[in-house]
Order: structure tokens, then sequence, then C-alpha cells
């Protein structure tokens, strides 16, 4: 959960800012010495710098930024044992870091919130944009970061599963496939000839007008743009700022999209008494598919994300998920069992046997044949829907309302 944050101004103007010293790092360079990689190793450097070493900030919050640099170090050397030569290791400086609070740390007020300091300096109170909406024993921890521009809390709690009567909760022995997409993020089939399509049109037309926007902002602004190696003027700042602030709008529009789908799901899944949901895991064709133009619509999927929301609701709900091989199923004919052509819109056509069917129904139909970590087969027989449910993802999205038409896109004379 991300709540807005209002930063209230520090009474001592030279306060010195979050920025980790490199003066131990200059010694140890100098001196030889084996380069500090581990957490533990940058804590027990942390311990033996003292304090003031970042700044107003304390040890657990200090130790949280180690945290986030040795991961990212160690993710990155992961990368480049395994080929990738353009993965980089994080050398660069940076003004503004997330930083993490456990539980006990901090003090939740209301609508204020307590962030933890170093020894000596003034408590630091800010207050929030909205109330919390969990109850303030279930919070176990809070992240303090910046997007677009913006200050932001992120908190984690503890909620717990949720029960129901007896005879109307989830069935195990009842499974639906889940088929992840980019037109239809989740395309699910039920036992009993159910099905449900979640539309992601909006979202795509959200990445496609946030596209024409920053490139007619990149044109506006070509001319006036500094050179490599001078400073930016006041007017660029303020384009950069500005930049920020919609980027960062963008991405919460299509998070909050992406929550809704997946909230579709899951609704749909407990009124149909499903209780597992098997999903075909697609990040393998992210490895072979080429080609500009599908990469963009890969990299804007965002599968990664979608997966894990998914687990997260199914989970809260008493859905237990898991994911099976997908291989095949959008090109396999149920019926026969053949391979079929690529076909160019939404619906399957067999040309061996005749039958026609909503592509991604039948490759959700598919999936729920497969078993978790078995191969591309399909054991038994492939129940297709019959009883169709539509959804719309991102109804909070421009355009999506009753006109169907995005205001940012000009009209035609």
């Amino acid at each position: 959960m991300v709540l807005g944050l209002v930063m209230p101004r520090r009474r001592d103007p030279a306060a010195p800012r979050v920025v980790y010293r490199t003066a131990r790092v200059a010694w140890r360079r100098r001196r030889r010495d084996a380069p500090l990689s581990g957490y533990q190793e940058l804590c027990r450097e942390l311990a033996a710098s003292g304090p003031g070493t970042f700044a107003e900030l304390d040890s657990a919050g200090a130790r949280s930024v180690l945290r986030r640099f040795s991961d990212a170090w160690f993710a990155a050397a992961k990368r480049r044992k395994d080929g990738d030569v353009s993965a980089g290791f994080p050398r660069r400086r940076r003004g503004l870091v997330p930083v993490r609070w456990h539980h006990g740390t901090f003090v939740l007020d209301g609508r204020r919130v307590r962030i933890p300091v170093g020894r000596g300096a003034a408590p630091l109170w800010v207050r929030l944009a909205r109330e919390v909406p969990y109850p303030l024993e279930q919070v176990r921890s809070i992240t303090l970061l910046c997007e677009g521009g913006r200050l932001f809390l992120d908190l984690s709690a503890e909620i717990p599963i949720a029960t129901y009567p007896v005879g109307a909760g989830p069935d195990p022995g009842r499974v639906a496939g889940v088929d992840l997409g980019i037109i239809h993020p989740y395309a699910v089939t039920g036992p009993d000839g159910a099905g449900l399509l979640v539309s992601g049109r909006a979202i795509r037309a959200e990445h496609r007008m946030h596209l024409a926007d920053t490139k007619a902002r990149r044109r506006a602004v070509a001319r006036r743009a500094p050179k490599p190696g001078q400073r930016g003027s006041r007017r660029w700042r303020k384009y950069r700022r500005r930049a920020r602030m919609v980027e960062g709008r963008h991405r919460r529009r299509v998070r909050q999209a992406q929550h809704e789908a997946a909230r579709s799901v899951v609704s749909w899944a407990v009124e149909q008494r499903i209780g597992e949901l098997r999903v075909g895991d697609p990040r393998g064709v992210l490895d072979i598919e080429a080609g500009r133009r599908h990469n963009l619509w890969l990299r804007q999927w965002q599968v990664g994300r979608l997966l894990q929301v998914l687990t997260d609701k199914a989970t809260l709900s008493g859905i237990t998920l898991c994911l099976v091989n997908e291989r095949g199923t959008s090109s396999t004919c149920p019926a026969c069992q053949r391979r079929v052509p690529k076909p160019r819109g939404r619906t399957l056509s067999c040309p061996h046997c005749r039958f026609s069917g909503h592509r991604d129904l039948v490759a959700a139909a598919t999936i729920a044949t497969r078993s978790p970590g078995g191969g591309p087969t399909t054991p038994t027989a492939v129940v297709l829907s019959e009883v169709l449910t539509h959804r719309r993802a991102g109804r909070h999205l421009p355009g999506a309302g009753q006109s169907r038409r995005d205001p940012r896109r000009p009209r035609v004379a």
C-alpha cells in the first residue's frame, strides 16, 4: 500500500543531506584492501565508521540502504555471470534511496508518522495525505521512497486469509486455467464451461498515448535542450520535473489497472468456488521472440508484476496458484491436437477439423489440463467455455468511460 506524504520544512536550512561518505572507500582503495560487496561486511564498515556517516539517518535506515546496495551488486554479478554484458554494478551516486524501517522503530499516530533519525537530531514527523487503510497493529514495516518527484510511504501489513462458511469456500478439486496476455491480461476458463475475459485495451491505449505525449514533449523542447556538458536552465529543469511527474502518474495508472484486473479474476474464482488456479508461465517467450516492435510490447507487458499481483490476491482469498508450461497452448487445436497457424485476430480456426474458438480461452482451457512441473502435454480432454463473462480493467484511465475516447488524442475536424 502506497500513501502520499507531506514533508515538513526543517528549521535548520544547512542540515546535511543523506549522502554516503566516500572517504573510507578512498582509504581502502589506497590501502589496497579487499572490496566490500557483502551486506555483513558493509554493516561492519558502517559500525566502524561511527555516527554521522549517513547524516541524520539512523542505523536501521542506513542498514536498509546498504541492503539495497548489496542486493543490486549481487544481482548485477549474477547477470554478468549468466552472460549479460550490459549489466552494470551500482557505482552511481544517488541522492534519494528507498529507506525501510521495521516494526518497533517507527510510530504511527493517525495521519502522522514519526521517522527515526540519528542520535542528537531533532525528531522528524511527516503528515500522510490520507488515512492508513490497515489497523496499526497489522503494519509490519514502512518504506520511504520517491517516485516522479513525489514522496511516498509504502506500507507492509500482515493481513489474515479470508474465511468462508461451510460449503461456500474454494474447493481444491475445482481447477481453472489462466492465460496471460497483452490485449487480455487474464483469460480464465473454469471446470463447468464458465469463462472470464479481462480486457486490457485501456491499458494498451494508456501506453500508446503516454508514448505519443513523451515524443511531443521532446520535439517541443528539442531546440531549447542544453548541449552536452552544459548545465540546464531553469526552463529545462522545470521541463524535467514535469516529465518525471507525468512518468510517475503513468506508472501509477497502469499499476492500479493491473490491480483491478487481478481483483476481477479472484472475485470470479471465489464465485465459482475455484480452489486452484493454473497459470501459464510466458516468461520463456521473452528469450525466444525477437523484433523491435515485439520487444516494445513485451517490455510494456510487465508479466512478472501480473503474476505477483494475482498470486498475492489469490493467497489472501485462500486460492492456490501454480505455474505450468504454456508451450503450444495458443497454437494447438484442442479437438484434434494438431498444429494451427497463428491467427491474425483473436479467433483460432483449425484447418484440419474446422474447430473455431477464442484464442485466449482455448489457451486457458489447455493450461487447466496441465500439471505443474510437467511438459507441454494435454493428458485429459479440454473443457471449453460456454458461458463467458467480460470485465474491463482500468476504468479510471482517460477515455475508458462512456465516451470511449482519450482526451489526450487530438480531434479530427
